[in-house]
C-alpha cells in the first residue's frame, strides 16, 4: 500500500516551480507597471505642495482657481478675484499653474 502512494506522488522540485514562476513574473509586471509609477506621482505631488508659496495660481481637486495670499502648514488661503478668499487645505491642491521657473537664456538659438 505503502509503494503505491509514492508511485503516485511527484516530485515536487519542477512542479513547484513551474507553479511559483508565473505568479513572481505577475508580481514584478503589477510592480513596474502599476505601483512603481503611482509612487513616482504621489512623490512628486508631495514635492509640488511642499514648495507652494505666497504669489502662485493655483488649481484645487474642486476646480478653483487662485492666487496663494498666505501659506501655512496645512492650510493656504487663495483669492479667488473679487475680495473673495477661500482657505483650503494643502493636500487639496491639484496644480500649480505659474510656478516661477528660470528662464533658459543661456542657450544658443539655431
Amino acid at each position: 500500500m505503502l509503494n503505491l502512494v509514492m508511485q503516485a506522488a511527484p516530485s515536487g522540485g519542477a512542479a513547484l516551480a513551474a507553479q511559483i514562476l508565473p505568479l513572481v513574473l505577475i508580481g514584478f509586471i503589477f510592480y513596474f507597471l502599476l505601483i512603481r509609477p503611482q509612487n513616482q506621482r504621489l512623490k512628486a505631488h508631495r514635492a509640488m505642495l511642499a514648495e507652494i508659496s505666497k504669489g502662485e495660481t493655483v488649481v484645487t481637486n474642486g476646480g478653483l482657481i487662485g492666487k496663494v495670499v498666505k501659506v501655512t502648514d496645512e492650510e493656504l488661503t487663495i483669492d479667488l478675484g473679487n475680495a473673495q478668499k477661500v482657505r483650503v487645505v494643502r493636500s487639496m491642491i491639484a496644480d500649480v499653474r505659474n510656478r516661477a521657473v528660470p528662464a533658459n537664456d543661456t542657450a544658443k538659438k539655431k
